[in-house]
């Protein structure tokens, strides 16, 4: 085993919106520089700090190259297991930092300034592989978790469940699910563009474009170095013998999750709140592992990762060999101070976290 790394924890506080100034809403939330932030309101007066804070002036840039994304990449074509997930309340902003308006319209094409970490990461990627002197192969698997059923976005006709496997071997694994190569900046793009599509959203209101489900797209990178040196008795047109060039395989995965919300206060009711039910079960799991994997190794109890799909399949990003990045998303409202301090809370637990690479 590797030594332990602590899981990096950025936070990211979004403007108010229109709706919120014109009501009124009064902000709550300050950046203090230097990782921190205060949070001052009625009976609440409270500091927090992390990795790295972007404030409402953050641009897109600034977050992929300040949350250490970058080096994400590069660790996963280094073989690594990478995962960087956002999490927050329902419209707070982890759909838009990971993917920028993708697909809001139809006409009109995404300004390079509002992409998201995924495409920074997707062009990054690529840059890397042409740069390195490597033989290098990529492929993308997107599914999504939705009322506790794993559906592969991918594959093409209806949707059915795909079963979660665990192996000795594997560790939780989802069979029968489908990997699609890419080669080019505008294949990866275009499978982010036609799995997303196929998510579930609804409008409720809180958020017009509110995510009904966890969203997991992977990205597998397998490489295998070429010497510049060829093997005894080649010309120096070949490549180098594969035994002096052994194969590394790495993943690089995103992780939308469904935001955490108050069906009383989104207005949901019917479908969208059983929905509502199953995204905070789920949420709820995974906070009940973070709190318990934030204890020192020596302290910690059972981890129950199978409470949930979504802590089966992050079991490994957040206990295990993984390099995590996890981005907290919240708004600065006064009206959602609840689920803010919930979320502030949650973040720094979760910079307790140690994985072993």
């Amino acid at each position: 085993e590797g030594r332990e790394t602590r899981l990096r924890v950025v936070l990211r506080v979004r403007p108010l919106t229109c709706t919120e100034t014109r009501r009124g809403d009064q902000q709550v939330v300050h950046s203090l520089g230097d990782g921190a932030v205060h949070v001052s309101a009625a009976r609440h007066d409270a500091t927090f700090g992390f990795s790295a804070v972007f404030d409402a002036g953050a641009s897109q840039e600034a977050v992929f190259e300040g949350s250490g994304m970058r080096q994400l990449v590069e660790l996963a074509m280094d073989g690594f297991s990478c995962t960087v997930f956002a999490f927050g309340q329902t419209g707070s902003g982890k759909t838009y930092t990971l993917m920028g308006p993708l697909g809001q319209s139809d006409t009109q094409p995404t300004s390079p300034a509002l992409l998201g970490l995924m495409q920074r990461s997707f062009t990054c990627l690529l840059e890397q592989s042409r740069s390195r002197a490597s033989d290098l192969a990529l492929s993308a698997s997107y599914l999504e978790i939705y009322n506790e059923q794993i559906r592969d976005l991918l594959s093409p006709g209806p949707p059915c469940a795909l079963p979660l496997r665990w192996s000795k071997s594997r560790g939780f694994y989802v069979e029968n699910q489908l990997s699609v190569e890419f080669e080019s900046l505008e294949a990866i793009v275009s499978l982010l563009l036609q799995g997303s599509q196929r998510r579930r959203t609804s409008a409720h209101a809180l958020n017009r474009h509110s995510s009904r489900s966890h969203a997991l797209l992977t990205i597998h990178v397998r490489s295998r170095a070429v010497s510049a040196h060829p093997a005894p008795g080649q010309g120096w047109g070949a490549q180098g013998s594969a035994s002096a060039c052994p194969s590394k395989q790495g993943t690089l995965c995103f992780v939308d999750l469904a935001g955490s919300e108050r069906v009383k206060e989104t207005g949901s009711s019917g479908e969208l709140s059983v929905e509502a039910n199953s995204i905070n079960r789920s949420l709820l799991a995974l906070g009940h592992c973070i709190s318990l994997l934030a204890k020192p190794r020596g302290k910690r109890t059972h981890i129950p990762y199978r409470d949930s799909k979504l802590t089966r399949l992050l079991a490994r990003s957040l206990g295990g060999s993984g390099i995590t990045l996890m981005v907290a998303c919240i708004s600065p409202s006064s009206r959602c101070l609840s689920e803010t301090l919930s979320t502030l809370h949650y973040a720094s637990r979760a910079r307790r976290v140690t994985t072993r690479p």
